[in-house]
């Protein structure tokens, strides 16, 4: 569980002022101009924010999987297992011995995962680890068209009615997706041809949020940031390539407010880790 020094803690990271992390040449060319810093994160068009974690009456929510043998994995096969290393009749203690891909279950990609010579998981910076987030829902499209992806469009409406993104946020995109995590033929959601379908991040609106917004992590509810029909995977290779992370199979997001949420990215600092499973908590 999170302790009250816990959410002090989160909530002075998220105030504090920190450095951006170093920008790749692929970002300079698509126009990043770096992260100003979380202190800047607050500012926007609705004024200063407060992070969540500040309010003695925040509600931490869990966007995080069960990590389990069943839970479906971006390509068959790649299932996590499991099995007794020590018991207590035997040993004296209980432990169990794993064996997964790095990339199961509610996990972050980091930006090596596509870039060579990209930051690993242990590069990841704390700063970076706890941020202000923003929750947008194309869950009523995606319900109708399984391969719908998030638009400029999307956000700009979002933003008509909520106010511009923070720079610096976690965009979070709720599809509603989740639902489907218990049946790994719907959630990857194959054809006859064996191509997935799942809604995803269009590579403009992917674009847009980095060299207009700043956003530091893209996160959603599914497989993949990209949509599942894509096979180029332009949304991996723009955010990766700009040097920041993504998550993927969040659950339960419809929780998390449209803005005003504080994101706290559990991620084991995993050695060489292209990524790799994390606890995923939202304060609001």
């Amino acid at each position: 569980m999170c302790t009250e020094e816990c959410l002090r803690h989160a909530a002075e990271i998220t105030a504090s002022p920190a450095a951006p992390p170093p920008v790749s040449r692929r970002a300079a060319l698509t126009g990043l101009t770096g992260l100003a810093g979380l202190a800047a994160v607050a500012g926007g068009a609705l004024g200063p924010a407060t992070p969540a974690a500040a309010h003695g009456s925040s509600t931490v929510r869990d966007l995080t999987h069960p990590f389990t043998t069943a839970f479906p994995t971006f390509a068959p096969g790649e299932e996590a297992r499991r099995g007794p290393y020590k018991t207590i009749p035997d040993d004296g203690y209980y432990m169990q011995e794993w064996r997964i891909v790095e990339h199961t279950g509610t996990h972050v990609d980091a930006p090596v995962h596509f870039v060579p010579n990209g930051r690993t998981a242990t590069q990841l910076t704390p700063d970076e680890l706890v941020l202000p987030a923003v929750t947008i829902s194309i869950r009523r499209r995606a319900a109708h068209d399984p391969d719908t992806v998030l638009t400029v469009a999307d956000l700009r409406a979002w933003e008509r009615e909520w106010g511009r993104i923070p720079t610096g946020a976690a965009v979070l995109l709720h599809t509603g997706w989740d639902r489907r995590a218990g049946s790994a033929q719907r959630y990857r959601n194959a054809d006859a041809g064996g191509v997935m379908h799942f809604p995803g991040f269009g590579p403009d609106a992917c674009e847009w949020l980095l060299s207009a917004r700043g956003a530091r992590c893209l996160g959603i509810d599914t497989l993949s940031l990209d949509p599942g029909d894509s096979t180029a995977y332009p949304v991996h290779f723009t955010l990766l390539g700009a040097d920041r992370y993504g998550i993927e199979n969040l659950t339960r997001l419809e929780t998390v407010p449209a803005r005003g949420a504080t994101l706290v990215v559990g991620l084991v600092p995993w050695e060489q880790g292209s990524g790799g499973p994390a606890r995923i908590l939202a304060l609001a």
